[in-house]
């Protein structure tokens, strides 16, 4: 398939040249702003693979910015109200009352703002590493020392930065050849100095939608404390980590798994007196051998530690974007539910730890499939269905301490979670009819 481009007009006459790829309810993306160039990343097969995935049940958007790529390059505004007027006329041309939007690295702040000025039409808003102020970003020593190269020696500091910022492979190397002619030093030097004057803080308690806010753990632009801050800003907002091969595009498998599962969930929610059924990652953690700590420790001092230990599972658990389910009488456990199998993982790991550290060892064991969301007569959210049977049934098989997942869980997060997945084999559970192959989680050697 090749690349298809038309032009949209902005409110300043500026053409602007945009990409569709597939079919369903739009989402537009806004990439990083420098040296990000629509036909870059299509000439690159991995890129191109993640990209049309990511446009299997949904129209992906892409466009170029102003100044660089198929957009108009002789531009002499690339100011923010520039930059949301572009957008503004990319929008527009999709035709759908609202649409899904990502802003990643610098384009964060033109996605913030336009969501912020427009909130009936967006219905769900991805950050990727995204910045609300340019100058929070991370730039290394190394990477500062190119930039007298830029007039002087533009295809050297172009194949330099790109291949610090995508790795030294072949993949890194296809696009710092692509990029050298999709901009030039002139354009990309006005860009850095205009982008590096966005600043979106005030207008973030204005983004009324969903929001998924992420972090690449190895990203070289932008540091963890910056992103928590985004999230925490935001009134609607979860935050989630998530590890791959880092590249500039940011499109791995791993993050795709993450953006579907969040702009797929149902927006409907439970109703009164009705239930909901959605897909989910379910998680249950449980003290293990309660009984026996009990009599060890002694009823009042081990309610003490129980509580404290539970009251920092459930800040890990929203820490990692999942949901603690309050409606559940657990006894001496906890059940979360997650959109995404990484997030569930890297919850359960740390909760593993939390356990350790207090002297109550967890049994923790993670399944996924369809719930049944319903409130209790309190008002409580509850979850049902043979998904969270089947999760309880495995955390029960944990060792203390360990966790446990399904072959669904080990499938969904085999290339994202940066764990690594030993074979347990097939086990019966009660009240199962099938065999489940069930694998303890491994936490990768760095």
């Amino acid at each position: 398939m090749e690349l298809q481009t038309r032009y949209v007009t902005s409110a300043d006459g500026t053409r602007i040249a945009i990409s569709t790829l597939g079919q369903g309810h739009p989402l537009v993306i806004v990439q990083e702003i420098w040296l990000t160039a629509m036909e870059t990343y299509w000439a690159v097969p991995e890129i191109r693979e993640n990209l049309e995935r990511l446009a299997q049940r949904r129209t992906l958007v892409r466009f170029d910015h102003r100044g660089i790529g198929l957009s108009e390059r002789e531009v002499s505004d690339i100011s923010l109200e520039a930059r949301l007027s572009d957008l503004t006329a990319v929008v527009d041309h999709c035709g759908a009352e609202k649409i899904d939007l990502l802003g990643s690295i610098s384009g964060g702040p033109v996605a913030i703002a336009y969501a912020a000025r427009n909130p009936a039409r967006v219905r769900r808003l991805v950050l990727l590493d995204a910045l609300a102020r340019a100058r929070d970003i991370q730039r290394e020593s190394h990477t500062r020392a190119l930039w007298p190269l830029i007039e002087s020696e533009w295809d050297l500091f172009v194949r330099i930065q790109t291949l610090l910022a995508a790795g030294w492979t072949q993949t890194g190397l296809d696009l710092a050849e692509a990029n050298i002619a999709n901009s030039t030093p002139q354009s990309f030097l006005a860009a850095s100095r205009a982008t590096g004057q966005h600043d979106v803080t005030n207008v973030l308690p204005d983004v009324g939608s969903p929001t998924l806010v992420m972090h690449h753990r190895r990203s070289p632009w932008v540091s963890l404390a910056v992103v928590k801050r985004l999230a925490a800003s935001l009134p609607n907002a979860r935050f989630v980590q998530f590890d791959q091969q880092y590249s500039m595009t940011l499109f791995g498998e791993g993050a795709i798994e993450i953006i579907e599962q969040f702009l797929d969930e149902d927006e409907s929610g439970p109703q009164d007196d009705q239930s909901s059924q959605s897909h989910a990652v379910i998680l249950f953690a449980d003290i293990a051998d309660s009984t026996g700590l009990t009599e060890h420790l002694g009823d009042t001092a081990f309610r003490d530690k129980a509580r404290e230990l539970d009251t920092a599972l459930r800040s890990l658990i929203r820490d990692t974007s999942g949901k603690a389910i309050e409606g559940k009488l657990l006894g001496d456990g906890v059940l979360a539910v997650f959109t995404s199998a990484s997030g569930a993982i890297d919850c359960a790991l740390r909760c593993g730890a939390a356990g350790n550290d207090a002297g109550l060892p967890l049994h923790l064991g993670i399944h996924a499939g369809d719930i049944i969301r319903e409130s209790d007569p309190d008002g409580r959210d509850n979850v049902y269905g043979g998904a969270v049977n089947i999760a309880s049934r495995i955390s029960g098989l944990s060792a203390p301490g360990e966790v446990l997942v399904s072959d669904t869980v080990r499938s969904l997060a085999r290339t994202s979670a940066g764990v690594d997945f030993e074979d347990r084999g097939e086990h019966e559970l009660k009240g199962v009819a099938d065999p489940q192959r069930l694998f303890a989680v491994r936490a990768r050697e760095p």
